[in-house]
């Protein structure tokens, strides 16, 4: 007889699983036992929030499902911050759930809980399977939603009916269907007449130009537009475009945000920006989506079109004439010049011992990493530098937790890429706070023989907390780490440990660890006093800071504002 879980296994062999990310339990012995001689890999992390993330970072990179597994109670809730990532990212991923025997449920049994509900808000489809008839339409029906809603399938089954003999074993293929939505010819011949009467039309890119690169460079053309794109669709903008102008937000720096500033039509495609401060107050902004419940959610409307991007504007373009005013793009792009030059300026080595400007750590980085490179940041101060100095070619991938922002996110996500891409070059840029977060995953790369490359901006802090607090006008007192040797801890389970304090050790460190066959470490003391200097200073964060230096001189922490000044004087001159 074929059981439950070996119907399960079968249905996601028949649609193209490779791999399967967790920990072993008793409540998935039925799962894990039916894996055996699938085809499917097994890769075992040391914890299930791990599992999770993985699971995003692959199927963000494949577009493809890939499927993590917890067993009950406190296992599968463990999962919970990677589903949520991959929910918010919007990636395909199934999570099975396993639960406490069908007997013993609403008993207040041992690991009991409620991960139908707990699961719910992360997921396109969370149900419970109470029978082995109710497989496998049950499985299909997540598998079908995670796909075509791009989120979050959760299947929540005992232990006891995985291993029940099936009742249907029909194995049914899922995949992903790839309609074409353009919107109505009305709405196109609206939006071709306002960016036709526009004086100054500025293109906020996002996540959703993906695969539409060539369009948007000719619409960008005909408009006289300036392009300024998001964190998520740097990989997707950036390369071979004469018309980019950089990032805005927070992360971003003073051109993209001067270009949004200054137009009189603002343009968002495929993005879902969610800053408002950064977007323009006056102009007429037309956006379009492929999900409409997103249109005008994060400023008022002229024009909302549901639509997917290359498809709408493939219709749309043939309804636009040149514009010869070039006024506003070439001021865009002057000022995207000027802005370009400083921040490479900031990225220089230091003299003798003293710490590496972080800007530095990231140039080297994009010099030396591969040309098909995946770079994956910690949420913190590394996306920072990610975002300003690595620069992407059309075969690069930048992928990271930058909708839910959770910590030490670029160790388990490179776990889930290099496993999915064995050969291609995977780099964390981690935080120190972020890799100490999850440790235990550099045992997941030893034992599963992944050459992910992580990188170690190590300011004995919670860096971006604490630029966070100074800004706010708080000294902060609660953000230092007190950190082990890092590279001897990598050295210790099996990977190769370089540790880096001056700025002339770093190219050699980075090439001999980028040329390593395994997985290394490479941690870099990284200046802690460096700030990030947003694109638009408010008046609260000038008020923030003063208050942040009044309050450091009287608490008797004035050679901390001292330091603080002599790092960052480059910064404002």
């Amino acid at each position: 007889m074929t059981t439950v879980a070996k119907n399960i296994v079968d249905t996601l062999v028949a649609s193209g699983v490779k791999r399967v990310y967790g920990i072993p339990g008793d409540s998935l012995n039925g799962f894990t036992d039916a894996l055996r001689g699938s085809g499917i890999e097994w890769v075992h992390v040391r914890h299930e929030e791990a599992a999770a993330f993985a699971a995003s970072a692959e199927a963000a990179l494949t577009g493809e499902l890939a499927v993590c597994v917890g067993s009950c109670g406190p296992g599968n809730l463990h999962l919970i911050n990677g589903l949520f990532d991959a929910q918010r990212s919007r990636v395909p991923v199934l999570a099975i759930a396993a639960h406490i025997p069908t007997s013993e449920i609403g008993s207040d049994y041992f690991q009991e809980t409620h991960p139908q509900e707990l699961f719910r808000e992360c997921s396109v489809y969370c149900e419970y399977a109470a029978s082995p008839i109710q497989m496998p339409r049950m499985l299909r029906t997540a598998m079908q939603a995670a796909v075509e809603q791009r989120g979050v399938g959760v299947l929540v089954i005992p232990g006891d009916v995985a291993l029940a003999d099936a009742v249907d074993t029909t194995v049914t293929t899922v995949r992903a269907s790839r309609p074409r939505v353009v919107p109505a010819e009305s709405e196109l011949k609206e939006a071709a007449d306002l960016l036709g009467a526009a004086k100054k039309v500025t293109i906020l890119a996002g996540a959703g130009v993906e695969g539409a690169h060539s369009q948007l460079i000719e619409l960008a053309d005909r408009l006289g537009a300036p392009i300024v794109h998001t964190l998520r669709s740097k990989q997707f903008v950036e390369y071979d475009n004469p018309f980019d102008v950089g990032m805005t937000g927070l992360l971003g720096f003073a051109s993209g945000y001067r270009a949004l500033a200054n137009c009189d039509t603002l343009l968002m495609l495929g993005t879902d920006f969610p800053y408002r401060p950064f977007l323009p107050e006056q102009a007429t902004v037309i956006q379009v989506d492929l999900r409409g419940e997103r249109l005008g959610r994060r400023v008022p409307l002229r024009l909302g079109m549901v639509g997917d991007v290359g498809e709408t504007l493939t219709a749309l373009l043939p309804l636009l004439e040149r514009k010869a005013d070039r006024a506003h793009l070439d001021d865009s792009l002057a000022h995207y010049r000027k802005t370009r030059t400083k921040l490479d300026d900031l990225a220089t080595p230091r003299k003798a011992a003293a710490a590496l400007h972080p800007q530095y750590i990231a140039k080297v980085i994009d010099d030396l990493a591969s040309d098909d490179a995946v770079f994956i940041p910690d949420v913190g101060s590394p996306v920072i530098w990610a975002a300003r100095y690595l620069k992407m070619n059309g075969k690069r991938r930048l992928i990271g937790s930058f909708l839910h922002g959770s910590m030490a996110n670029a160790l388990p996500q490179a776990v889930g890429v290099a496993s999915a891409f064995p050969g291609r070059q995977v780099v964390a840029l981690s935080g120190d706070g972020g890799v100490e977060m999850l440790l235990g995953e550099l045992l997941t790369l030893t034992q599963n023989k992944l050459p992910v490359k992580l990188v170690v901006f190590n300011n004995s802090s919670l860096n971006f907390v604490e630029l966070e607090m100074k800004a706010s006008g708080f000294v902060s007192d609660t953000t230092e780490l007190s950190n082990p040797d890092l590279a001897a801890i990598a050295t210790a389970v099996g990977m190769l440990g370089i540790t880096v304090t001056r700025s002339k050790d770093l190219p050699g460190a980075l090439a001999q660890a980028f040329a390593y066959d395994g997985p290394a470490l490479i941690d870099v003391v990284t200046e802690r006093q460096e700030l990030t200097i947003p694109p638009s200073i408010k008046l609260d964060q000038a008020k923030g800071f003063a208050l942040y230096a009044m309050r450091t001189l009287l608490s008797g922490r004035g050679d901390e504002l001292l330091d603080l000044t002599k790092v960052n004087l480059r910064q404002v001159f």
